[in-house]
């Protein structure tokens, strides 16, 4: 599987100028003194001054200390239902939770009759992504040593078909070098040679060696256990490690969006730039979107479920449109489209996945 993404963590960091945030109450409602700030009940004393304290003169001190007394009397206790817009906090930002800004999305309509006509389409036809046993040969190895060849395989997945990864993985396997120590003490000659012809194989292999070199010295020969820390990985980027979680951790933090999600998902309108109607510009915007309305019980199942589908039917080049039991709801139907990534002609091979 292709997996062409971008880092996972500018997308939810938002700096919010603190005079702003001070500031989000209507202008037209801006009291023009001090005193209007109260709240006005009709039940509440007017406040008066006597003629004599008008014509005459009073120390100052005197009328400070009357006005502070009577204001005193006016305010009141803020009622419980009384709702002002509270201040962000910085996990709202970083987390992307509680993000008092952004809006609901309403899910695309027919998504569920979408995902079930797909579903069947996919049981009737075979695709090349179901020929992959992402599970043999490593089901007998040591926990540690299993999270790390799903690392492996996940880092070598990149831009590479999956029969040519799996079988790359093997030869790792074959030579005893799915373990962080073995990969460590291997050299890189020797495991460039083993992963040919993976896509960027040379890339690959200094990656290898060096992801391997920061598992055994911090973590034990084990791998990170969280996005964030795998994200610090060179050569991983937010779709691998989504998938690391799930498959070494069997933890769901994220939908895994490659080319095929990325592609299909916005021929379907399912996704969308933030405030805008134009459909996404890489798998990272199609997976932010996605995870905006698709509920987490999807988000294991939504990428093998759509690998297959732009396989076989929602191809990138001349999609068999006509075969598709859910055309009718696809706003790109029987429209000779190509892939949303097809608009760069060269790839990247620097660029984190």
């Amino acid at each position: 599987m292709s997996l062409s993404l971008l880092r996972h963590t500018p997308y939810l960091t938002s700096a919010v100028p603190l005079p702003i945030q001070y500031f989000f109450i209507s202008l037209t409602k801006m009291p023009k003194t001090r005193l209007s700030t109260m709240r006005q009940d009709s039940g509440a004393p007017k406040f008066q001054l006597k003629c004599s304290e008008v014509g005459g003169v009073v120390p100052k001190n005197r009328v400070r200390k009357r006005s502070v007394e009577m204001i005193a009397k006016e305010v009141k206790t803020e009622s419980p239902d009384q709702k002002f817009l509270r201040h962000p906090e910085i996990e709202d930002f970083a987390n992307n939770s509680g993000n008092i800004y952004s809006q609901s999305i309403q899910p695309p309509a027919n998504w569920e009759r979408v995902i079930e006509g797909i579903r069947r389409m996919r049981s009737s036809e075979h695709a090349p992504v179901d020929s992959i046993d992402p599970d043999e040969g490593v089901t007998s190895l040591q926990p540690k040593e299993r999270r790390f060849a799903v690392l492996v395989g996940s880092l070598l997945s990149s831009q590479t078909k999956g029969h040519v990864t799996h079988e790359a993985n093997q030869r790792l396997l074959e030579n005893g070098l799915l373990s962080a120590d073995s990969m460590n003490k291997a050299d890189e000659v020797t495991i460039k040679s083993l992963i040919y012809p993976v896509g960027f194989y040379t890339r690959k292999a200094r990656h290898l060696k060096q992801v391997a070199k920061i598992c055994v010295s911090k973590y034990d020969g084990d791998i990170p256990g969280t996005v964030d820390e795998l994200l610090l990985l060179p050569g991983v980027g937010p779709k691998i490690a989504h998938l690391v979680m799930i498959m070494a951790w069997n933890k769901v933090e994220g939908i895994c969006v490659d080319t095929h999600v990325h592609r299909v998902s916005n021929r379907l309108g399912w996704v969308s730039q933030p405030g805008k109607k134009q459909g996404t510009r890489s798998p990272e915007e199609t997976r932010v979107s996605l995870q905006q309305w698709l509920p987490k019980e999807e988000w294991v199942s939504i990428n093998l479920l759509l690998v297959g589908f732009g396989q076989t039917i929602c191809t990138p080049l001349r999609p068999r449109c006509a075969k598709c039991t859910v055309s009718e709801f696809c706003p790109s139907a029987f429209k000779e489209i190509s892939s949303p990534a097809s608009t760069s002609r060269t790839l990247s091979p620097k660029k984190k996945h």
